[in-house]
């Protein structure tokens, strides 16, 4: 309509333009409430796009994802430059084959006749000798040894005086105890298949031997090492500091848990069908604990009473995340604070000293103003009409740890038994890991639950100095290590 059209209506029809006012502020309310409505959604499609962007860059570096499904990237390390050379430092020892002043075999290499002349050189003396040795290893061979019991007659009283048997030669044919060690060895140590283990045997001894002799040396072996399963739980129980953590484990095609309790000298691992504290009841080392607990925020943990300490590789991986998505300085504040107070404490157990108190309110005093810049960084979301609570997003979860939990973060400083990391455990559950990669699951309980007690018992006498086949060995010969502190 032009501008004298509306005029003339507005003079003749004052009621027609009335009408068409209402009409126009209908239409106006009803855009406006569009608009509202279109705003919501573009703010919870702009949310779902941050979350979604936020998984797409998630991996093993800054996140708990595992590094078996990272794609491929250029590795970024997180290790800080020391400013040294690559390789062995200054001072290092350092590793090299060195002569031996006992060989078990010499042999001397001398010529005949001289290589000009052609003279006999048969009983002339050496002017000089020059030596080198090889380090080689025997062809393994099966050795068969026979045990005979003879019976004599006392010549005083007639009694007949039968001689006994080595107590662990117990059939009349039998394999020995070393060969049992070196099967338990293989499969449970090195984690060869049953199957390749008998090929080993046949190849290297010329033995024929069948994988339910693997399994019952195995079974042997589990049963043996009860008491001492026994002996480090209860050590367990009185550490001042313990590393727990746990993986998954599949047994008869169902998804288990593995569970862990470790220090620098024990190792437990047990399994169960539960993650949480119904696992740990059942294993029977955290409740009634009172030392301290170090793990990666794990809430089933905080059903025990003792003291908790956080896995700080654990937080510096998440704070990497939230940088990396958001750009926000205080997470790489955060980051930057942790490593320098490790710095410290590192330097300070160096110098046999702990941190003065101005030191570690100093360190305090910047986490906390880390942690306020963070919380103005990432206000409290706008509620919604969704029932339940919003959702905070890992920026504000992870400052709600950092806050709520700082003692737990910051127990490395506090008390040098405590470590920065949850590393001893992570490292203790690789090998289970690498198992299940080799062979997959565990297709009986019985399997699993004989895997857990030897490797806890390799792990530990490992720990101790001891090597994993002298340990096994033991285990045959009646004399297991036994852990004593």
């Amino acid at each position: 309509m032009k501008k004298e059209q509306f005029i003339e209506l507005c003079k003749t029809d004052p009621e027609e333009v009335f009408k068409l006012f209402c009409m126009m502020g209908e239409t106006i309310t009803t855009l406006q409430a569009q608009v509202v409505v279109l705003n919501e959604q573009v703010e919870s499609l702009q949310a779902e796009v941050k979350e979604l962007k936020a998984r797409l860059g998630q991996n093993s570096k800054n996140s708990n994802k595992p590094p078996s499904s990272d794609r491929f990237f250029k590795p970024k390390s997180t290790r800080a430059k020391s400013g040294k050379k690559t390789g062995g430092q200054k001072g290092h020892p350092g590793h090299t084959l060195k002569m031996s002043d006992n060989p078990d075999l010499i042999i001397v290499h001398r010529e005949s006749t001289c290589s000009d002349c052609g003279c006999s050189l048969v009983g002339q003396p050496a002017r000089s000798r020059e030596r080198r040795q090889s380090f080689d290893i025997p062809v393994p061979k099966n050795e068969i040894t026979e045990h005979i019991s003879e019976t004599i007659c006392c010549a005083g009283c007639g009694k007949l005086n039968k001689a006994k048997f080595p107590p662990q030669i117990t059939q009349p044919v039998q394999y020995g105890p070393n060969l049992l060690a070196q099967l338990v060895y293989l499969s449970q140590y090195q984690l060869i298949p049953y199957n390749r283990v008998v090929e080993f045997v046949s190849d290297i001894y010329g033995l024929q031997i069948s994988e339910a002799t693997v399994y019952n040396a195995i079974k042997t072996a589990y049963d043996h090492l009860e008491p001492v399963e026994e002996v480090i739980v209860k050590q367990l129980k009185v550490s001042p500091v313990l590393n727990t953590d746990e993986t998954g484990l599949r047994v008869e095609n169902k998804l288990n848990w593995l569970h862990v309790a470790s220090t620098k000298f024990l190792t437990h691992f047990m399994w169960h069908p539960k993650r949480g504290s119904k696992a740990t009841d059942a294993i029977g080392i955290l409740p009634n604990y009172d030392g301290t607990i170090i793990h990666d925020y794990w809430k089933s943990y905080y059903n025990y009473t003792c003291t908790h300490s956080l896995c700080n590789v654990h937080n510096i991986r998440e704070l990497t995340g939230i940088f990396e998505l958001t750009e926000e300085k205080w997470a790489q504040d955060m980051i930057d604070l942790l490593l320098e107070i490790k710095e410290k404490v590192d330097q300070s157990k160096q110098e046999k000293r702990l941190l003065s108190t101005e030191e570690k309110d100093s360190f305090k005093k910047r986490y906390d103003y880390i942690v306020a810049a963070g919380y103005l960084a990432n206000p409290p979301p706008e509620p919604v009409k969704k029932r339940g609570r919003p959702k905070q997003g890992k920026a504000r979860n992870m400052l709600k740890r950092l806050s709520e939990h700082r003692h737990e973060v910051l127990a490395f400083m506090e008390d040098y038994r405590v470590d920065f990391d949850n590393n001893q455990a992570e490292r203790d559950l690789r090998m289970v890991k690498l198992r299940q990669k080799i062979s997959g699951v565990f297709r009986s309980a019985k399997g699993a639950d004989m895997f857990c007690r030897i490797r806890s018992y390799i792990s530990t006498a490992r720990k101790n100095s001891l090597s994993a086949f002298s340990a096994i060995s033991d285990v045959f010969h009646g004399k297991p290590f036994i852990p004593e502190f």
